[in-house]
């Protein structure tokens, strides 16, 4: 009996085994269309196009608010539309432009077939500060645009003013040879990103409001990243989706007093704890559906075998990989909703203690969650710490759901992975999720299909430079950003689609 029961245990144990061979090496595969053969472009002058980029580096686009850039200091954002104008004359013969919200600019570049949807490309102007003290700290200073050792150096040059010119490279070279669309062009570049993006909330409306619906929306958001971290290899990532934003504030009251006599639980302590529970008990991560599902899928073919099984058998391994995850704070945001305590206020002076206590605790909002359920999963993790409260936080005015997911089985994500795969070298395309914001979250409005992808490859320790020291880009991935720019409008507009 016993010896019947030792060999059913090892049958069990060798069907395990099996199955999870047979699924980690028929695990993987690209995900969406077959790539396709690219249309020729135009030559574009690399060394030119960053000498453009250098100059507007130049320019202080900077934004620190909201309603920024405040009545009469909006030279920059002039002396930057009057280079564009000035640098690309025949794309701005070729299209008409609108002032949005005074400061963005959208240009038309109408196409043949008024039937056909329009796609949108998008950029922005504005660019964050330095910190203050850390100017010495850059090899080149962050606004002197300066090109050191085949780098262009600066606040901007990945975020974004390298798309921005870049995508004037690729419809100017376009628009010089005579091209016409048949699928009209919109180019978007807005005035405040990185402080609201009231700009392009503003274009987006306008598009809205003559009834037009894009076939694609491209913004900023990801590259080819060299290496990427499963993979140890370049990968093009395609943003398929971006999280969302919600703020939950967080009350604690209590008896306050004078601090010689503290209470056993003074709101502080209260307030303390609710945040200690909200760490300990983060929001449920998903390795099961888009776009982690699909990230996972078209990168597993170039994963090391055991990290490949653990993956192809998330049924067995969940618990492991989801502790691998949450080791670092850019893994642990692409698989769950992110809990963040940042603002916190209590009492007026050091001995007084506080009769309330706020927190403010901010969330990146995972496509499977919803500001609601946020709220949800915060009162459920606190609800049985007595004095404390919580609620949506009234006065940062931001709140957003995650955007959709885009689809992978169409002609816009095919063109996109199909560039990232060429500028990549051979790159294996892959759709993932943006954890920051873009101005493409408020163009859900008039397209499904909203990509986040700039097609050039970055070194994984260049990415450190958005909003960091050294912010740079090379001059050769400004010559493949507007190469694959061109071929990204020829391929989604002309007849050979």
């Amino acid at each position: 009996m016993i010896r019947g029961l030792l060999l059913g245990i090892l049958a069990c144990l060798v069907g395990l085994v099996a199955i999870v061979v047979i699924r980690t090496f028929t695990f993987g595969g690209a995900v969406g269309a077959d790539r396709i053969a690219l249309p020729e472009t135009p030559v574009i002058d690399t060394d030119m196009a960053a000498g453009r980029l250098s100059d507007v580096l130049q320019i202080r686009t900077i934004t620190l608010q909201a309603g920024d850039p405040l009545p009469g200091r909006e030279g920059p954002w002039r002396e930057l539309e009057a280079y564009l104008e000035a640098s690309y004359p025949a794309f701005h013969q070729a299209a008409s432009k609108t002032h949005i919200a005074d400061l963005t600019l959208l240009y038309e570049w109408q196409g043949s077939n008024p039937d056909l949807d329009p796609i949108l490309l998008m950029a922005h102007q504005d660019v964050v500060p330095v910190n203050i003290g850390t100017e010495d700290d850059w090899t080149a200073p962050p606004f002197a645009g300066r090109i050191v050792d085949g780098h262009v150096y600066g606040r901007g040059t990945l975020d974004n003013k390298a798309s921005l010119i870049a995508i004037m490279e690729a419809a100017e070279a376009l628009a010089s040879t005579g091209y016409q669309p048949e699928r009209t062009v919109f180019i978007m570049l807005g005035h405040d990103e990185e402080v609201s993006g009231s700009g392009a909330r503003a274009g987006v409306a306008y598009l809205k409001d003559r009834g037009l619906r894009m076939e694609m929306v491209l913004d900023e958001g990801f590259v080819v990243v060299d290496p990427f971290p499963l993979t140890g290899t370049p990968v093009g990532m395609i943003g398929v989706s971006e999280k969302g934003y919600v703020t939950i504030r967080l009350t604690s009251e209590a008896a306050g007093g004078h601090s010689s006599q503290p209470p056993r639980n003074s709101a502080n302590v209260q307030l303390s704890r609710a945040i200690v529970a909200l760490e300990e008990n983060q929001m449920p991560a998903d390795f099961s559906r888009p776009p982690v599902s699909e990230m996972i899928q078209a990168t597993a073919s170039d994963m090391p075998f055991l990290q490949r099984m653990a993956f192809a058998n998330v049924w067995l391994f969940r618990g492991m990989l989801e502790k691998e995850f949450t080791k670092t704070g850019a893994a642990n945001a692409i698989i769950r909703t992110t809990t963040a305590p940042t603002m916190l206020q209590g009492s007026i002076k050091e001995n007084v203690l506080p009769q309330k206590s706020t927190a403010l605790v901010n969330f990146r909002v995972h496509p499977n969650d919803s500001p609601d359920s946020v709220l949800a999963h915060v009162r459920d993790v606190i609800g049985d710490l007595e004095g404390v409260s919580a609620d949506f936080d009234e006065t940062g005015g931001i709140s957003s759901s995650a955007s959709p997911v885009s689809p992978t089985d169409n002609r816009a994500y095919q063109v996109l992975a199909s560039v990232a795969t060429e500028t990549g070298d051979g790159a294996p395309a892959a759709p993932g999720l943006v954890i920051g914001a873009t101005d493409a979250r408020w163009t859900v409005e008039i397209s499904d299909n909203v990509y986040r992808f700039a097609p050039s490859v970055i070194p994984i320790e260049d990415l450190n430079g958005f909003h960091g020291t050294n912010e740079r880009i090379s001059v050769e991935n400004v010559g493949r950003l507007a190469r694959g720019y061109a071929q990204i409008i020829k391929a989604m507009t002309s007849e050979a689609r």
